[in-house]
C-alpha cells in the first residue's frame, strides 16, 4: 500500500503522533514480557554480579563494589530496554499495521516518533524501577539532587539514541527473531567492554584502548560520577558527542528506512 502524501501541519503532526503512542503504549501495558525484560533481567544481573561475582571482584567488598556497579547496571537497563524498538516495529510491519498506518492521512513522521515516544516512556520506567532497587539492596547517591537528576537525563538521552538505532534494525531486517538476535549481539561488546562492570586499568591494554572511546563506557562515567561524585566534563563530552553523532546518523536513516519499507 502507498503512503499517503500531502503536507501536515505541526499541531496535527503532534496529535497524530500522540494517538499512535497511546496505541503503542497500550500494548507496553498489555505485554507483561517486555516489561519484565525492561525491568527484572538488570535487577537479576545486578543480583548476579554483586552476590556471586562481586566478592571476587572487589576483592570482598561488597558494598563498595555496589557503589561502583549499580550505575553501570542502570545503563545497562537502557540497553535492554532499547532492543524492543526495532522488535515491534518489525512485528508491526509483518502483521500490516505498518501499511495500514501509512495508507492514513497522517504525518509520516508521527509512526516512529510515536514509537519512539512510547518507549522512551518505558525506558523512564526501567530506569526508575532500577534506582528504587538499587536503594534497597545498598545503594546510596553521595551527591545531590540535581547531579542525580542530569544522571537519569544522561541515561535518557542515551535510550533515545539506542532507540533509534534500533528502529533501523528493525526496518532493515525482515523477521522479529532476527531483529532480536542482532540487537543483542551488537550491544554485548558495548556493554561488556566498557566500564559497566570492572574498572578499565584491569583489562588487558588492546581491550581498555577500545573500552576508553567505546560510548557505554563515557556514558556510564558520567553517571557513575554525577551519582558518586567526581569529575563529569570528560566523559560527559564523550558521551554527548557519540549520543549526537548516533542521532546525526541513525534517524534520518530510520526515516529513509520507513519510507521505502515494502
Amino acid at each position: 500500500m502507498r503512503e499517503v502524501s500531502g503536507r501536515v501541519g505541526p499541531r496535527a503532526t503532534l496529535r497524530h503522533t500522540g494517538a499512535i503512542a497511546r496505541r503503542n503504549l497500550l500494548q507496553v501495558v498489555n505485554d507483561r514480557g517486555a516489561i519484565l525484560d525492561a525491568t527484572l533481567m538488570p535487577m537479576i544481573f545486578t543480583l548476579i554480579f554483586v552476590y556471586v561475582f562481586g566478592g571476587a571482584i572487589a576483592n570482598g567488598d561488597q558494598s563498595d563494589y555496589k557503589q561502583y556497579l549499580l550505575p553501570g547496571i542502570m545503563v545497562q537497563t537502557v540497553s535492554f530496554a532499547s532492543r524492543l524498538t526495532g522488535v515491534t516495529l518489525n512485528v508491526d510491519a509483518s502483521k500490516g499495521v505498518m501499511d495500514r498506518l501509512r495508507a492514513l492521512p497522517i504525518a509520516r513522521s508521527a509512526v516512529l516518533s510515536a514509537r519512539i515516544s512510547a518507549d522512551m516512556c518505558r525506558v523512564l520506567l526501567g530506569q526508575l524501577v532500577m534506582f528504587v532497587f538499587a536503594l534497597v539492596i545498598g545503594f546510596r547517591v553521595q551527591t545531590d539532587p540535581l547531579s542525580a537528576l542530569a544522571a537519569f537525563g544522561v541515561l535518557l538521552a542515551y535510550g533515545f539514541a539506542l532507540c533509534w538505532i534500533s528502529a533501523f534494525i528493525g526496518l532493515a531486517l525482515k523477521s522479529p527473531e532476527t531483529v532480536q538476535s542482532i540487537g543483542f549481539i551488537w550491544t554485548i561488546p558495548l556493554q561488556f567492554g566498557s566500564s559497566m562492570f570492572v574498572p578499565l586499568d584491569t583489562m588487558p591494554g588492546w581491550l581498555r584502548a577500545f573500552a576508553q572511546v567505546n560510548p557505554t563506557t563515557l556514558v556510564t562515567d558520567t553517571c557513575r560520577n554525577l551519582f558518586l561524585g567526581g569529575p563529569v566534563a570528560p566523559s560527559a563530552l564523550g558521551a554527548f558527542l557519540w549520543i549526537g553523532g548516533m542521532l546525526l546518523v541513525f534517524v534520518p536513516l530510520s526515516v529513509w528506512k520507513y519510507r521505502r519499507y515494502a
